[in-house]
């Protein structure tokens, strides 16, 4: 008759409890495993990935917002006169103040010289007529008024005893042509000029 048989299990054998345990571990250690060797390949990959290229500045086309083309541009600056600048406006004295009564008093050192300049002028009237007749002399007055502006109201003959119109109204005229004199002080002025015409030498 033969023995039962041993429950024992045969040496090197691991109890069926501790199996479980095993392939537990290592389906544990494998799907460890796995996901480590996933994330090493994904941060790798972006680690090699190329840099995305900068935008380059001279071929981009700015993009044009539709609505800001309805806006109206501003209006220009309104220009400003600056002071100082612009046309240099010249203010002039109307020629006038001959009417009434002048005075000498209003003279002025000014005046009286360019008066003496007209009669060393005048003398030009007698030397033509002394080519004529040697023996003509005498002593003509010219009444010049000039007026506030320095304008020449009038220049008549006060005075002629050399017996020549001609000359004296010549003299007169050069008093009367002139383009101006230095404006008296404060009014018109009267003007007696005596003229004495003789040859020279004598």
């Amino acid at each position: 008759m033969n023995p039962p048989p041993s429950s024992r299990r045969p040496a090197g054998m691991p109890d069926s409890g501790n199996v479980k345990y095993a392939i537990a571990a290592i389906g544990f250690l494998a799907a460890s495993g796995a996901l480590f060797a996933w994330r090493s390949c994904s941060s790798r990959s972006e680690a090699v990935a190329p840099p995305a290229p900068m935008p380059s500045l001279t071929a981009s086309t700015p993009t044009v917002d539709p609505k800001l083309d309805d806006i109206p541009l501003p209006p220009p600056p309104e220009d400003k006169p600056v002071p100082g600048t612009g046309p240099k406006i010249v203010y002039t004295t109307v020629a006038g103040g001959c009417d009434g009564k002048c005075s000498q008093q209003y003279s002025t050192p000014e005046l009286g010289q360019a008066l003496q300049v007209r009669a060393g002028q005048a003398r030009r009237c007698y030397n033509q007529a002394l080519s004529q007749d040697s023996t003509l002399k005498g002593h003509v007055s010219i009444n010049v008024r000039i007026g506030p502006s320095g304008n020449v109201c009038s220049a008549t003959v006060g005075a002629n005893d050399m017996g020549s119109p001609a000359v004296a109204n010549c003299a007169a005229n050069v008093f009367r042509t002139t383009s101006g004199y230095p404006a008296p002080r404060g009014g018109c002025v009267d003007a007696n000029v005596p003229l004495n015409f003789k040859p020279q030498g004598q």
